[in-house]
């Protein structure tokens, strides 16, 4: 841990009496993620490693080609600290790519597969990426000339209806199609045997991956998340959860995102288990996976939860399996957690953290169940671990007293160095290595956290402070709303106003005046929106997180 905070009245960690004595004991993690599932090979090699549809991959087969991607990458000359993109949905081939850039021992930029050829440019030349692993699609249709104005000089595409033959058009409605004389097949040339280059060995203080943020505001920045970032993170998920050795955890959140990588992928590969993936999130081939692979675990976005309990036919048997279902990556509603469990009976396990300190940073313990704070009814998101220290802090970086609001500041293991050749935003968002998040909350005397909303979202009303959240939490009460974000629009008299946009449940029909006048009953009058917007569906990032900044664009 970078600096200490001696005179923090959070330095205490009054969190810590939430805690059972298993997950207060401190961790001795494995170096790296391919330290972990080495060991799983060992231990367990004939064990699936992944399962995708009706396809399995052992511990010694994923081992093997992973070790051939790696021999191929050395090869073609990319060595130790080169940058490998991999921009592939939730695959095997994900899988293999991910390991075998490891064991060549390069960095991974994970690319999120919904880029376009923008967006991707930008990471490609800003990482100095040197090797990059796609789709055959993606590439024959705009990476190829993307790739070509940027530091890339070779290329892997996979076709990712392979390693299964269901070939579910739900999510699989495409083709393979020719190989690209210009690039290689990822499984070609997995299934060469090449072994991996020696000499190669990474250690907890390498970078494993630069991750773009997800831009929900201001341009994406690379994140440097350690190896030693991911496995204090992923240990702490196999340690405190009650999962048994060798479970199937559901890969609902997307591998490329943070939280997919640490709390699924190298927590799975830690507790030697199996790798569920589906490609994308699809509610029907979701639940259909449920039943068929019954996982023990899983972890996504609240949106994904919402979208999976208005899919008809969802019954309780789908979620019978879990012994624990957690939310990260954006605000759980505590209406939404209550209507689920009412309806399927698992309790959904909020969380918080961001990309800067490697996916969580609090949890709910399996043993609790979150408080919702009396006066603002907000659900609690977790407390930290005992080897954290979260401090909730003024404008000079001072803490305030519990029970006020202030930003969220996180120091620990988890945290990672700084951004990507950004000195600059590093030592703004990282003073004394301690993470300013940007978002706002407060912590009571027990050490649960309460995360309010984003700094930059705050509205403000003829001089009030409006929290987007507040309202989006009241909205998500009305019976008929699925999904709702609240942004500031300008107002000529009030400065700003509050205006709120939702998409309803299936079959449900509602004019928006009616949503405005709910509001108006059960907030002040300064907070409810004036107006009301119905869309089919709010714009969100790939991991779940809806884009209030693209609602407020228009305006």
């Amino acid at each position: 841990m970078t600096g200490t905070v001696p005179t923090s009245i959070y330095a205490a960690k009054p969190w810590l009496g939430r805690l059972s004595e298993a997950q207060r004991a401190p961790l001795q993690p494995r170096a790296t993620v391919l330290h972990a599932f080495r060991d799983s090979v060992a231990r367990t090699p004939d064990h699936p490693a992944v399962a995708y549809f009706d396809g399995r991959l052992s511990y010694r087969e994923t081992d093997a080609l992973s070790d051939s991607v790696a021999g191929h990458l050395a090869a073609e000359g990319i060595g130790q600290g080169d940058r490998v993109a991999i921009m592939l949905q939730n695959s095997p081939h994900f899988v293999l790519a991910l390991l075998g850039a490891w064991k060549a021992g390069a960095v991974v930029v994970p690319l999120n597969p919904m880029y376009k050829s923008g967006e991707v440019g930008h990471v490609l030349r800003d990482a100095e990426v040197s090797a990059l692993i796609c789709s055959d699609r993606a590439w024959d249709s705009y990476l190829r000339e993307t790739a070509a104005d940027s530091p890339v000089r070779t290329a892997l595409t996979a076709c990712e209806r392979d390693l299964q033959t269901r070939n579910d058009e739900r999510v699989l409605a495409f083709e393979r199609l020719e190989q690209a004389a210009d690039a290689a097949d990822l499984l070609a040339v997995a299934r060469k045997g090449f072994a991996a280059p020696e000499g190669r060995e990474l250690a907890a203080a390498d970078v494993a991956l630069i991750s773009y943020t997800s831009g929900t505001s201001g341009t994406p920045k690379g994140a440097m998340n350690a190896h030693g970032n991911i496995m204090v993170n992923a240990e702490r998920q196999r340690t405190g959860h009650p999962i048994a050795e060798g479970a199937g955890y559901f890969a609902l959140a997307p591998l490329f995102h943070i939280t997919g990588m640490v709390c699924e992928l190298a927590a799975c590969f830690a507790n030697a288990g199996t790798l569920v993936l589906a490609y994308r999130f699809h509610p029907g081939v979701v639940l259909d996976a449920f039943i068929e692979h019954r996982p023990a675990y899983t972890v996504g976005p609240s949106t994904a939860f919402m979208a999976l309990a208005a899919t008809p036919g969802a019954t309780p048997d789908h979620f019978s399996s879990f012994q624990v279902i957690s939310s990260g990556g954006a605000p759980v509603p505590p209406a939404l957690v209550e209507k689920f469990r009412a309806g399927f009976g698992p309790y959904i396990r909020n969380g918080y953290g961001l990309t800067e300190c490697t996916a969580p940073c609090a949890a709910v313990p399996p043993e609790h169940e979150a408080p919702v704070d009396p006066v603002s009814g907000t659900l609690s998101v977790g407390v930290p671990g005992p080897d954290t220290v979260v401090r909730i802090v003024d404008e000079k970086g001072e803490d305030v007293p519990f029970g006020e609001q202030g930003e969220i500041a996180v120091r620990g293991p988890q945290v990672v160095s700084g951004y990507w050749r950004l000195p600059e935003a590093t030592e703004a968002a990282f003073p004394d290595g301690e993470l300013r998040t940007g978002d706002i909350g407060f912590m009571d005397s027990d050490g649960w956290l309460y995360v309010v909303d984003r700094k930059k979202d705050m509205i403000n009303a003829s001089g009030f402070k409006v929290w987007p959240r507040e309202v989006e939490d009241v909205l998500y009460t009305h019976p008929a709303v699925r999904e709702a974000a609240v942004v500031g629009i300008p107002d000529a008299y009030r400065g700003e106003s509050v205006k709120a946009y939702v998409s309803l449940r299936p079959g449900a029909s509602l004019e928006p005046g009616e949503l405005s006048a709910y509001c108006k009953e059960r907030l002040a009058a300064y907070k409810y929106p004036r107006e009301v917007e119905i869309l089919p569906e709010l714009p969100k990032t790939a991991s779940g997180k809806i884009l209030r900044r693209e609602l407020r664009s228009p305006h």
